[in-house]
């Protein structure tokens, strides 16, 4: 059985809904992750419902410009991003601490090295 989760933004403009099972997190220390301090967790972008119009959303792009950082217009906080995974797939990084209920302590957390990436 699949779970669905409830998140949003700070101030409740952007709300969406995502479909799958949180098994990890990853805290990535990029430019833009590490002033961010977001704990991503990957799901198929077909799993991700925005339940707001996008029009409330803004999305900055920086580096290879692969990556749609998605972010509430109104109270600048990033719920998610978009991209490809490494297969071609859309995929969709969740910024888990936008996501109802979650035990954040109870999510394993893995580190990724994006300071090394070029």
């Amino acid at each position: 059985m699949t779970t669905t989760h409830q998140g949003s933004c700070h101030c409740g403009r952007v709300k969406f809904e995502v479909d799958g099972e949180i098994d990890s997190a990853v805290a990535c220390n990029c430019s833009m992750c590490q002033r961010r301090g977001s704990l991503l967790w990957f799901a198929p972008r077909s799993s991700l419902r925005l339940l707001t119009p996008e029009s409330d959303l803004a999305s900055y792009t920086f580096n290879k410009h692969v990556i749609q950082h998605r972010f509430c217009a109104t109270c600048g906080i990033h719920p998610y991003g978009e991209g490809k995974a490494p297969n071609g797939d859309a995929t969709a990084a969740i910024n888990i601490r936008c996501l109802d209920g979650i035990d954040l302590a109870a999510v394993p957390v893995h580190t990724y090295d994006g300071r090394a990436m070029p």
